[in-house]
């Protein structure tokens, strides 16, 4: 697989994770974007390339598999900023949404233009020509619906173009994007990988292959509840829900809007609220450090018992289940609403990753095992084919 560079790219409701080549560049980009102009007003204009990137993508995405072709953007960081900046909506699916596509593109854009790649990937003027193997997936209910197919093809039958406009560092660069290969990955099964294999596939967690467990991983949309036997996902039995954290987390932003007349950016400003180490559940109202415990726990409660009430109907017809692993990021937001639950109701065997960049990160290390295995053996099977005689 000569010129092609691996990416294992997790495209998550909160946030972009993606892995690159060796797992020498790891990327996190908030999957917010806003519709802009292409001259997008810049205060030292002359200081712009002192900036860094991420602050400040601006882009034009040229690509057949959108359904609006050649339109421009402001991504993550630089998206938050606008009055017109969109999320992923509760309800929509992954595959078929062209922010989805955006932001895999920016996201190896972002990877083809670093200075480090410049050898990798053919360069004239300002175009660079860029070839992936890449890893992702998609919720289990888009697997089992037929979706991975279609979004696989998406990707894999065009050249996609992402222009750089008024970018730091990369202003007028364009990259072309081609892949070589695209796997698309359920999501439930990469997280039963990543629980028990390294990043050679061997197995790292003997405890767990001859369980049956189930893996929960709630993301910001939908919820994944996937029934591991036999070292095997379950296809029959894994159920995908329309359930996710994130009309929970708007709810909390309008709450404390209309309450506090305070105004977040976006869904992330809520995680941060919740998840940050000091000061939790706390924001500055006038410059006063000010609770919202009170809005917090209400909504992530009544969500955490929805949650709660899928993991004990998915058990009852599971009932040879042993443990029930909770990932993603919405379990670090509902990590201790769910453990005081459970504590006070039935009991389950349940866990979490006490270690929170592993939780988040989980999907997206996964894609990465599978697409380096799938790329080994590719290369593999190569060399089996080169010393095979030629017949007369």
């Amino acid at each position: 697989m000569k010129n092609t560079r691996i990416a294992a790219i997790d495209v998550g409701n909160d946030s972009i994770k993606a892995i690159f080549g060796e797992v020498e560049y790891e990327l996190n980009i908030p999957n917010i974007i806003a519709r802009d102009t292409e001259d997008r007003p810049v205060i030292g204009i002359e200081e712009l390339d002192d900036k860094n990137p991420l602050d400040g993508i601006h882009i034009k995405v040229h690509s057949p598999a959108l359904k609006e072709n050649n339109a421009i953007y402001r991504i993550g960081n630089l998206a938050t900023k606008s009055n017109n900046a969109t999320e992923l909506d509760p309800g929509s699916s992954k595959s078929e949404e062209d922010q989805t596509l955006i932001m895999l593109f920016t996201t190896l854009a972002l990877d083809a233009v670093k200075e480090e790649n410049a050898n990798l990937f053919p360069r004239v003027k300002n175009v660079i020509d860029a070839n992936y193997t890449l890893g992702t997936g998609l919720p289990l209910r888009e697997v089992k619906e037929g979706k991975d197919a279609g979004y696989r093809s998406k990707l894999s039958g065009s050249v996609h173009q992402v222009e750089f406009l008024v970018t730091p560092k990369y202003q007028g660069m364009k990259v072309n994007i081609k892949f070589d290969e695209v796997k698309v990955y359920p999501e439930g099964f990469a997280a039963y990988i990543n629980l028990v294999m390294d990043n050679n596939l061997k197995i790292i967690n003997k405890d767990l292959i001859d369980r049956q467990i189930l893996i929960q991983d709630i993301g910001g949309l939908s919820t994944d509840i996937a029934v591991i036997k036999n070292r095997n996902v379950d296809d029959d039995k894994a159920q995908g829900f329309n359930l996710g954290v994130s009309e929970s987390l708007e709810a909390i932003r309008e709450e404390i809007r209309s309450k506090h007349g305070v105004e977040l950016d976006s869904r992330r400003d809520v995680v941060d609220i919740i998840t940050k180490k000091n000061d939790r559940n706390h924001i500055m109202v006038k410059g006063s450090r000010t609770s919202v415990h009170d809005i917090t726990d209400r909504i992530l409660l009544d969500l955490a018992k929805k949650q709660y009430r899928l993991l004990r109907n998915v058990w009852s017809k599971n009932s040879q289940t042993e443990i029930c692993y909770f990932v993603g990021g919405g379990a670090t937001v509902l990590k201790d609403y769910l453990k005081t639950l459970n504590n006070n109701l039935d009991g389950y065997n349940i866990d979490f990753f006490e270690d929170e960049k592993e939780s988040i990160w989980m999907m997206a290390n996964a894609y990465y095992k599978l697409i380096t295995d799938f790329v080994r053996k590719a290369e593999k099977q190569k060399v089996v084919e080169t010393k095979k005689p030629v017949a007369n």
